[in-house]
């Protein structure tokens, strides 16, 4: 097996502001495995916020790659299993490495990935599509950019319900809020009132991430449900987010890729938890892969593609938040930028 990677510097439409920090541009690493004539494609992106660069991701999946060229034809899972024993260090390449190699087994096998998972994808959820923090006027002028069912809000600032409150006269959307743990447990306790009355469907990662006391409090007197995200990186930590959130918003580069996210999601399922898949401002090479998960997800932000300027696959398509599929096996893409 062949291993090819490729950088990439993801230009937004728009500068993307969150609680935390802003960007216009988003560094990706591309994974491409050739083998018996076929290729698989697998995407993650850096990230300040988890100390992850491109090129340390690169240099470790470099050192990597006698492992990767002496694999034959194991499973995913076999695959994931000893490729992590390496890669534990970096979820993010491995997700990369994991997603291509998902691709490259269900095109071998001349299918699409959700059918060599026997999922159906007759009640696939739709998408949102994210509005981050800008000027009231700016975020209502991207919101009209791209009339959408559901608008996924940034939010964590002093004008929080406010922003909501003028978004809410400009269309009859669902809204999810995501604080990007920038309030405290009052404030989280307070805004979701005012927050339901605005038709808001529930509230992601309003604490820090080790705030496991408020995660109890909140979640034990929120009048909205409360979906986890940066509480819940790996495997082990859905079970430490059971009564403590409604769900948990599972993440490809954050958990290892796409093996280890269908193991949290059945996990979190067994609990009685919502599930819910993100993205993180991924091209289509990473969103393709997440279509994949759909016919097992409560909601989904893939939404990643839509933010660029310019893309650098084809793969699915979204259009009104709902998902086509490519007509190709595995995730079905085609990396048009090299």
């Amino acid at each position: 097996m062949k291993v090819i990677l490729r950088t990439f510097n993801l230009q937004l439409k728009h500068t993307f502001t969150i609680s935390r920090e802003s960007y216009s541009e988003q560094p990706s690493l591309i994974v491409e495995l050739q083998s018996d004539g076929y290729s698989g494609f697998g995407e993650a992106t850096s990230n300040p916020y988890y100390k992850i660069t491109v090129d340390s991701m690169k240099h470790n999946l470099e050192k990597i790659i006698p492992f990767i060229e002496s694999v034959t034809n194991e499973t995913p899972e076999i695959f994931w299993h000893n490729a992590h024993k390496l890669l534990s260090n970096d979820m993010f390449a491995l997700c990369a490495l994991d997603i291509a190699y998902n691709d490259l087994y269900a095109r071998k096998k001349g299918k699409k990935l959700y059918d060599l998972w026997g999922y159906s994808i007759n009640n696939n959820p739709k998408t949102d599509y994210t509005i981050g923090i800008d000027s009231i006027e700016k975020m209502v002028s991207k919101m009209k950019e791209l009339p959408w069912p559901i608008y996924k809000i940034k939010l964590g600032t002093k004008e929080d319900i406010a922003i909501v409150n003028e978004l809410r006269k400009h269309t009859n959307a669902i809204f999810r809020i995501d604080a990007n743990c920038g309030w405290s447990v009052s404030e989280t306790i307070n805004n979701a009132i005012e927050l339901k009355k605005l038709g808001v469907e529930f509230l992601e990662q309003p604490l820090k991430a080790d705030d496991w006391e408020g995660h109890k409090e909140v979640f034990m007197h929120s009048v909205l449900p409360i979906i986890a995200d940066e509480s819940c990186i790996i495997e082990e930590d859905v079970a430490k987010c059971h009564n403590h959130f409604h769900g948990v918003n599972v993440k490809l580069v954050k958990c290892g890729g796409l093996t280890s996210a269908r193991r949290m999601i059945s996990q979190a399922k067994k609990l009685g938890m919502k599930t819910m898949v993100g993205c993180m401002t991924e091209s289509t090479v990473g969103i393709s892969a997440i279509a994949h998960l759909l016919p097992e997800l409560d909601f989904v932000d893939m939404d990643g593609a839509l933010l660029l300027a310019k893309d650098i696959a084809t793969g699915i398509t979204i259009h009104d938040g709902i998902i086509k599929y490519s007509e190709l096996n595995g995730t079905g893409v085609t990396l048009i930028s090299k």
